[in-house]
C-alpha cells in the first residue's frame, strides 16, 4: 500500500517531470553525437572522456571569466580537439576505433584528476563557480502544475531538444546527410561517385564531440554549477546505449534518452520519498536502477536494431 502511495506521490509531482527533462538532457546530446559519428560509419565509445572533460573545462573557464557561456565554448572547443584525436586515429590512421576511444576515456579521467587540486586548491569537487540561470516561459507561468514541471528550466535544455531535430534535418533532408549515410552504408561506392568518404567521417566525428562536450557541460554549469571527480558516471555508456536503441536515429536516440531520463529520476524519487522511508544502506541500489534498465531495454532489443553496414570498419581508399 505505501509503494501504490508513493508512486502516486511521484507521478503527480511536477518536480518528477522536471527532473526528468534534467536527467535526459545530458544523455540527448551525447546520443545525437554518437549518432553522428556512427552514421558515418565510426565508432565513438569517447563520448563518456568528452562529457567528463567537457564537465571540466567548462567549470574552470566559468571559474576563470565569471561567465558560464564562455565556459561552455571552452568545453565545446576542447571536445572537437578530442573528437579530431579519434578521427585522425581512427580514420587518417585507420586505427582500431574502441581502442582509440578508450583511450580518450582514460585521458579525459587521468587529466582532469590531475589538474583538480593545481588549479582549484583540492582534490574530488570544486566549490560552486556559477552556472546558467534558468529560462521563465510566461505562457506557462499560468498553470501551477506546467509552471513547476516545464515552466522554468536551463535554456540548455531547449537547446538539447532543439538540436535533436536540427540533427534529423541535416541527417535525413540534406545533400551532406545523404552523403553522411552513403559513407556509414557503403564507403567504396559512395567514392566512386565522389564523395569524400575521409572528410565526410571527420565532421561525423567532429560533431560527436561538439554534442558529447555539451551534455558534460549541462552536468556542471548547466545544471549544479561546480564540477565533481567523474561526475559523468557512465552517462556516455547510457548515451551509446540510447543512440543504439533510438536505431541510429536522433529522434528515437532522443525518446530512449527520455526513458533513460524517467528511470533517473523515478530511482531518485523513489528512495526520497518520505512514505517509503528507504534506508541509507539500500540507496545504492536505486543508483544502479537505470544501468539495470539500460541492460534491460538493450538486451530487449538485440536484434531489432540495425547499425550502419560500415560502422566501425576503417576504410582505405
Amino acid at each position: 500500500m505505501r509503494l501504490f502511495l508513493a508512486l502516486i506521490d511521484i507521478f503527480t509531482n511536477p518536480a518528477f517531470y522536471k527532473l526528468t527533462l534534467t536527467a535526459a538532457t545530458p544523455l540527448v546530446f551525447a546520443s545525437l553525437g554518437g549518432v553522428f559519428s556512427e552514421i558515418t560509419g565510426v565508432v565513438n565509445i569517447a563520448l563518456e572522456g568528452i562529457m567528463l572533460m567537457g564537465a571540466f573545462v567548462s567549470v574552470v573557464f566559468t571559474w576563470l571569466t565569471g561567465n558560464a557561456w564562455i565556459g561552455v565554448l571552452f568545453a565545446v572547443l576542447v571536445g572537437l580537439g578530442m573528437a579530431w584525436l579519434h578521427a585522425w586515429a581512427s580514420i587518417t590512421w585507420r586505427g582500431n576505433q574502441i581502442v582509440s576511444g578508450t583511450a580518450l576515456i582514460l585521458l579525459a579521467q587521468g587529466v582532469t584528476g590531475f589538474l583538480m587540486e593545481p588549479i582549484f586548491g583540492r582534490p574530488g569537487q570544486t566549490d560552486i563557480v556559477g552556472k546558467i540561470p534558468e529560462v521563465r516561459i510566461p505562457l506557462l507561468m499560468k498553470n501551477r502544475f506546467l509552471a513547476q514541471s516545464i515552466g522554468e528550466l536551463s535554456p540548455m535544455i531547449y537547446i538539447a531538444f532543439a538540436s535533436v531535430f536540427v540533427a534529423w534535418f541535416i541527417i535525413y533532408r540534406t545533400k551532406l546527410g545523404l552523403r553522411m549515410r552513403a559513407v556509414g552504408e557503403n564507403p567504396e561506392a559512395a567514392d566512386t561517385l565522389g564523395v569524400n568518404v575521409y572528410a565526410v567521417r571527420y565532421f561525423g566525428v567532429l560533431m560527436s564531440g561538439v554534442m558529447a562536450s555539451l551534455g558534460g557541460a549541462f552536468l556542471s554549469v548547466g545544471e549544479v554549477g561546480n564540477f565533481r571527480e567523474l561526475m559523468t558516471g557512465g552517462r556516455g555508456f547510457i548515451a551509446l546505449a540510447a543512440m543504439i536503441l533510438g536505431n541510429w536515429n536522433p529522434v528515437g536516440a532522443m525518446w530512449a534518452s527520455l526513458l533513460f531520463g524517467f528511470s533517473e529520476a523515478f530511482a531518485n524519487q523513489l528512495q526520497s520519498s518520505p512514505l517509503l522511508r528507504v534506508a541509507s544502506t539500500t540507496k545504492p541500489l536505486f543508483n544502479m536502477f537505470p544501468f539495470i534498465v539500460t541492460l534491460i531495454v538493450i538486451a530487449g532489443f538485440i536484434g531489432k536494431t540495425r547499425p550502419p553496414a560500415a560502422d566501425g570498419v576503417p576504410y582505405e581508399k
